[in-house]
């Protein structure tokens, strides 16, 4: 079964939804550029919320270390996201597990990240925009991720119930993580479109 990730989440009714309709994990942005930002208090109160076996995945974008402890201090995260340009010797220095994420485009080395970042529980493969990092709601040309990579692969970029079975079906990832393909505006979930996701995904049989 494809496992599923909802990112971006700032209310206590969405992490209900999300962990409701069955996804496996859910993700808070401590990026304040961010629409879907929420500061450390607002995720501490959310995390309370969250059910039994929903993973709490903290997103990061090119953040000193004082400040992912900081946050690990008050946060209870059971996974790191790294979103920017960290290299792995900052992404493994905090005693959690982590993902990397990549922007592809053309000319991106899928292979030489995954062994760059070899201690990774995963790559998440998200769309290639300029002077964007994620949750653009844009798509990529899934050709360019290699059949057999290394690490297991957490495709993002542009998903949503249209999509995700397709993307399932010619990618074959580990798991698939939604933010904007499921909102009604910009950090807020649309519950629906939750469960129109989450459903979308577990009626594919690989």
């Amino acid at each position: 079964m494809t496992r599923i990730k909802i990112c971006g989440i700032t209310r206590e009714q969405d992490v209900l939804a999300v962990a409701n309709g069955g996804a496996d994990a859910l993700g808070l942005v401590f990026y304040e550029k961010s629409p879907r930002h929420v500061s450390t208090d607002q995720a501490a109160m959310l995390v309370r919320a969250v059910a039994p076996f929903v993973t709490v995945v903290g997103l990061f974008v090119n953040p000193t270390a004082a400040f992912v402890r900081e946050v690990l201090a008050k946060v209870p995260l059971d996974l790191l996201q790294f979103h920017g340009e960290e290299t792995p010797e900052f992404c493994r220095q905090f005693g959690r597990p982590y993902l990397k994420a990549i922007r592809v485009k053309a000319g991106v080395d899928l292979v030489e990240c995954a062994a760059r970042y070899a201690d990774a529980q995963g790559l998440l493969l998200d769309a290639y925009v300029e002077g964007t990092q994620g949750g653009t709601g844009e798509s990529f040309d899934w050709a360019l991720i290699p059949p057999k990579l290394p690490l297991p692969v957490i495709l993002s970029g542009g998903l949503h119930a249209g999509n995700v079975a397709q993307a399932i079906k010619q990618v074959r990832p580990y798991a698939v993580d939604v933010s904007s393909g499921v909102e009604a505006a910009k950090g807020i979930k649309d519950a629906a479109k939750v469960a129109a996701f989450i459903k979308e995904v577990k009626s594919i049989e690989l």
